[in-house]
């Protein structure tokens, strides 16, 4: 099984413009999302896939591989499609967000290791969730007995009188290739539109999602205020 790791990265970003070259403690936050993903020893290629000319550069100086790719993709699995064109070897494809300067490798390799089933063809990861339930930031999942996902939401999910358990959704994903490549032709879903989560879209046209229940969650930066978090924790 040959997996690519793709990370996108943009330059544009209504919230945080240029987040992708902040210093980090030396480091931009790319180059620390590079350097995280690649220690894990499983992912057979590594690449980052840009619409800018500055973040392309800033890769090739630090010796990373990088992409460019089209500035009209709406989302980072759009830009996904256009780097396998690329890697026509690969089997598993994993989205590595571009935003978690502090992505574990051994998150990248419980993912991967789903497919080790051949019946897998998209995996996701969850965490147990104890706290900030009505933050609709936090997207919230359910699965079946076999763990694979039943709904994604931003309201609190199941509604529940009682304790129960409850799962945040860890947003990195993997597909194997072919199925990368039939979930591109898919339209928008009416699930989809109502909780603005592309993920609705593929459960909705009846694609199966599979789950690894994980310990690890590392902060991303989606502000400029979570940079000091991060800077804490590479502090410690």
């Amino acid at each position: 099984m040959k997996v690519l790791g793709i990370i996108p990265a943009r330059y544009a970003s209504s919230r945080f413009p240029g987040k992708p070259l902040i210093d980090l403690a030396g480091k931009s936050m790319i180059q620390r999302v590079y350097e995280g993903a690649k220690k894990c020893e499983v992912i057979n290629d590594l690449v980052v896939a840009t619409d800018d000319e500055r973040i392309y550069q800033h890769v090739s100086d630090f010796g990373g591989s990088v992409l460019m790719t089209s500035e009209h993709h709406l989302n980072g699995t759009e830009r996904c499609g256009e780097v396998i064109q690329h890697y026509k070897d690969a089997d598993v494809v994993i989205n590595i967000q571009g935003d978690e300067p502090l992505v574990q490798a051994e998150q990248l390799s419980q993912l991967i290791e789903l497919f080790n089933d051949a019946k897998v063809n998209i995996g996701t990861l969850a965490k147990a969730m104890h706290e900030d339930f009505e933050n609709q930031n936090r997207v919230k999942l359910v699965m079946n007995d076999q763990q694979d996902a039943l709904y994604f939401s931003r309201s609190v999910i199941p509604f529940s009188k009682t304790k129960t358990n409850y799962w945040k959704h860890i947003g990195l994903y993997a597909w194997r290739k072919n199925t990368l490549e039939e979930l591109l032709k898919l339209k928008p879903s009416s699930l989809e539109i109502a909780e603005s989560l592309e993920q609705l879209r593929w459960l909705q046209a009846g694609y199966r999602i599979k789950v690894a229940i994980t310990d690890i969650e590392t902060p991303n930066i989606d502000t400029k205020e979570d940079v000091e978090l991060v800077l804490k924790e590479l502090n410690k």
